[in-house]
């Protein structure tokens, strides 16, 4: 048998290079002790855009400054090893605060999951879990509030952070209220507002390590660190609202349709009372298509099936799933955050399903065992911990 603590160190060099999130970097050192020394740990919160301080001179003149919140979405499933016909898994966000308090949230929104089951698990045994790293989404959260507060006192734009392999060095985009993008980069003390706008921007993402922005048109550009704006695909009109997601290596533009929901009154007339407007009159989702990026061509073709592959579109980031991992819903569908409440006053995003096979689009609850991949969290998550700790207390007789 070979003894896997002996393997070439230039063998292992060779595989840490390949460890795509921290949680394979600590488990990768947690096999032995010539494991662990050859590879360093993760670099520390700050270097990788937790708890950084910012300015917010160009972009802002409601505070102080900002404080960089990281948020990292995971899925958590039962170990194939243990069970093949594992349930479905479970899909959360878990955002470290400045106080380096760990807040679970709701993968699609900025609402926090509370209050959790009495039987929920504080400490979760990961060696024990198959665990999947989806996404992370970057918040910037206004200094004058308290650092845990609502959506108001957040910079309600997205935000996305590219770090350097050595953690040392730091770029940030984001659009500005103006519609244009704005860019920091570490050691700098004023955002950098990019006049590049023939129209306003609608969407950022962080792809293959670059920046790249969507305008409402669908014309799709490269963001350079030097602030340079290149074309890489033209304009794709249609829909209301645009999102760029990555897919299996591909960059995915997906429109959102919009429709202008009206309640009437018994006799069918719209109220008129300026007052409830809000409460009568609001935009819903009603539809999505989903294109894919041809670089040499600078095209967005449609895409009509995604296969196995699921597309979750949030307030902050965007990520995908293969539905073979979930174990909940079927491929060729997209969640997305809405809101599906008609009568009376809006209650906070809900979650939505859009079948592109046929077409159908609901509240995530019309879909048969699609809500398990959110609340209430599964059974197995407390029965894991119960087994971990069963063994904890025979080792200690």
């Amino acid at each position: 048998m070979a003894e896997w603590s002996q393997m070439p160190e230039d063998l292992l060099l060779l595989i840490a290079r390949r460890l795509g999130t921290q949680f394979d970097v600590l488990r990768f050192r947690s096999v032995c002790s010539s494991w662990r020394s050859s590879v360093a740990p993760s670099p520390g919160p700050s270097r990788r855009g937790r708890s950084l301080i910012l300015p917010n001179d160009g972009i802002s003149d409601a505070a102080l400054g900002f404080h960089l919140s990281k948020s990292t979405i995971f899925l958590l499933g039962v170990a194939r090893s243990r069970d093949q016909d594992a349930p479905a898994g479970w899909l959360l966000k878990v955002k470290e605060d400045v106080r380096r308090r760990m807040n679970l949230l709701n993968p699609l929104s900025r609402s926090p999951i509370a209050p959790l089951p009495e039987d929920f698990p504080r400490v979760l045994d990961l060696m024990d879990l198959r665990l999947l790293e989806l996404g992370h989404e970057y918040v910037l959260q206004y200094m004058s509030y308290p650092p845990c507060g609502n959506d108001g006192h957040l910079y309600l734009e997205k935000v996305v952070f590219l770090c350097s392999d050595d953690g040392n060095d730091f770029a940030l985009l984001t659009i500005h209220v103006s519609g244009k993008l704005a860019m920091l980069k570490s050691g700098q003390k004023r955002w950098s507002v990019i006049r590049d706008m023939p129209s306003p921007y609608d969407d950022v993402i962080l792809f293959k390590g670059e920046f790249y922005a969507v305008d409402g048109t669908g014309r799709t550009v490269l963001v350079g660190l030097d602030l340079g704006v290149t074309l890489v695909a033209e304009s794709n009109f249609g829909g209301d609202k645009k999102f760029l997601v990555e897919s299996v290596g591909e960059l995915l533009l997906v429109d959102m349709y919009l429709s202008l929901d009206v309640e009437t009154d018994h006799d069918g007339v719209v109220t008129e009372l300026a007052e409830n407007f809000d409460y009568i009159t609001r935009e819903r989702t009603v539809r999505f298509k989903v294109y894919k990026l041809d670089r040499e061509e600078k095209v967005w073709n449609e895409v009509k099936d995604l296969g196995d592959r699921v597309l979750f579109l949030g307030d902050d980031c965007t990520f995908s799933a293969s539905a073979a991992d979930l174990r909940a819903c079927k491929g060729n569908c997209i969640f997305f955050s809405d809101n599906w409440e008609l009568e009376g006053p809006p209650k906070g995003p809900g979650i939505g399903v859009y079948d592109m096979d046929s077409g159908n689009i609901g509240p995530l609850e019309d879909y048969a065992g699609y809500s398990e991949l959110f609340w209430p969290p599964p059974d197995w998550i407390a029965s894991t911990t119960s087994e971990v700790q069963n063994q904890l207390e025979a080792l200690a007789v």
